[in-house]
């Protein structure tokens, strides 16, 4: 057992408190991790709001990334000293898993929202009351934590590690949504509404690929500015402009493909009305509990699809170093999306956030 300082939430719509917790020793299939830092994903405000179930109290935060102190008698991939990446927890064994799709891990609701480990025992403690923990099998808003051997990923020591925690959730998803789902050839067009951390990383993967028509739909005309810079060929400020007609105006008979990222289900709409004949959206974006959306079926019906996507559809023990390679070579300036926050400053951090001031906060013990 050791002391660690975290960021605790003891009820729904209340603040993070920093509270000295005594953290249990690593069990059989864990990891404990000395966190460099942590990115603030919107899941984080869904829980801290109420809007999805957690048990509380308990320590957030799934975009970890620090140095491994010690590991269980169970892992083996990873030794004490290694940098680490942290992303969702999987099996390993079911179906999903085994065909390289661990997102849709059978086991995942229990392994990445129950707040248990596998024997029942307290994750953590403060002055003996258990705190919760194994938030997507990590809960990184803290300098220490223990994480479940799947979702612990080795990566470079060069790499900047406080802010590589992103690239476990945000950055992925984005990315893979394009790279690994959408899967467009040189030349096509895409389509990406909302363009935070997600669909920033859906930009810069578009231009991977090699798209030519890349338009980025948004509010925000910084964000806007900012992913011109990054990729997008053209910028739609859906604040005062019509994005289905003008896309229509710019591409003739719509886009290859869209991403759509914020959970709006008439953004959704709008992401499905804009694809031509035989293009496919990604839905990306997640919705509170029980939101459901309308969609024109007749024009589904002309070979056009929908995709529900998780964590970017991707396997991240080798889409993670795949992006990292692509950083190293400039394809993939994710630095440019992140604003360093201390961890005592984390309430300061999720209000920037949940405002959209900044597009990617992360959380510095």
């Amino acid at each position: 057992m050791s002391l660690i300082t975290a960021a605790v939430l003891r009820e729904p719509g209340g603040d993070f408190a920093l509270e000295t917790l005594t953290l249990a020793a690593p069990a059989r299939d864990e990891v404990r991790v000395r966190l460099a830092g942590t990115g603030i994903c919107h899941t984080d405000l869904h829980i801290r709001d109420g809007g999805l179930p957690f048990p509380l109290p308990a320590i957030l935060g799934h975009e970890g990334a620090g140095i491994v102190e010690a590991i269980g008698t169970g892992v083996s991939h990873v030794q004490p000293g290694d940098a680490v990446v942290l992303t969702f927890a999987a099996c390993g064994h079911c179906p999903a898993c085994r065909q390289s799709r661990p997102p849709y891990c059978e086991h995942g609701q229990t392994l990445n929202f129950s707040g248990h480990r596998d024997d029942g025992s307290a994750y953590a403690t403060s002055t003996g009351a258990p705190v919760t923990g194994r938030f997507f099998g990590q809960s990184s808003f803290a300098t220490h934590t223990l994480a479940h051997r799947s979702c612990v990923v080795r990566v470079p020591h060069d790499v900047p590690l406080a802010l590589m925690g992103a690239f476990g959730c945000s950055l992925q998803t984005g990315a893979g949504a394009v790279l690994r789902v959408l899967e467009p050839s040189a030349g096509e067009s895409i389509a990406i509404f909302g363009v935070g951390a997600v669909g920033m990383a859906a930009v810069m993967a578009a231009r991977i690929a090699g798209c030519t028509t890349i338009i980025a739909v948004d509010r925000h005309r910084e964000r806007l500015r900012l992913a011109m810079e990054l990729g997008a060929t053209c910028c739609i400020d859906a604040a005062s402009e019509r994005p289905v007609r003008r896309i229509a105006e710019l591409t003739g008979g719509g886009v290859h493909g869209s991403v759509e990222c914020t959970g709006v289900p008439d953004v959704l709409t709008q992401a499905v009305r804009v694809l031509r004949v035989g293009g496919s959206c990604a839905m990306l974006g997640l919705p509170a509990v029980g939101v459901e959306v309308s969609l024109p079926m007749l024009h589904l019906l002309n070979g056009r699809s929908v995709h529900g996507v998780m964590e970017g559809d991707s396997d991240p023990a080798t889409f993670i170093p795949q992006l990292i390679g692509h950083w190293r070579a400039g394809r993939f300036p994710f630095e440019r999306l992140l604003t360093r926050f201390a961890l005592a400053d984390v309430n300061v951090a999720m209000a920037a956030a949940k405002r959209g001031d900044v597009i990617k906060a992360v959380v510095v013990p």
